[in-house]
C-alpha cells in the first residue's frame, strides 16, 4: 500500500539547450541582447547589472575647440562605480580618447 504523496509523477522531458544565432537575411546579428564590456575594466557587463550606466560623450576637434557633432559611447560597470572608481576611469579615458584624436594621422 503506497501512500497518495508518494505516487510516481510523470518526469518533465528533457529541455534542449542549444545556442542559435539570431540573424535576418542580410546575415546580420538581431539577437534581443547584445552584451556590452565595460571600458575600463574590459569585463562583460551582465543584463542583471543594473549599476552599470553607459554615457556618450561629445568629440571636441582639438584645435577649434568646437563639437564636431559624432559622440564616444564608454560603458562603465557596477563593479567601477561601486568602488567608487567611476570618475576617475571615466576622466582617464576621455583623456586617452583625446589624445589619440589629437595624434596626427599618418
Amino acid at each position: 500500500q503506497t501512500h497518495p504523496c508518494q505516487t510516481q509523477r510523470p518526469r518533465p522531458a528533457l529541455v534542449n539547450y542549444h545556442s542559435t544565432i539570431m540573424q535576418n537575411e542580410n546575415g546580420e546579428n538581431v539577437d534581443l541582447y547584445i552584451p556590452r564590456k565595460c571600458s575600463w575594466t574590459s569585463r562583460l557587463i551582465r543584463a542583471k547589472d543594473h549599476g552599470s550606466v553607459q554615457l556618450n560623450v561629445a568629440n571636441v576637434d582639438p584645435v577649434t575647440g568646437l563639437y564636431t557633432g559624432e559622440t564616444t559611447a564608454f560603458a562603465l560597470s557596477g563593479y567601477v562605480r561601486d568602488k567608487s572608481e567611476g570618475d576617475m576611469a571615466l576622466t582617464a579615458l576621455v583623456v586617452a580618447n583625446d589624445q589619440k584624436a589629437a595624434a596626427p594621422s599618418e
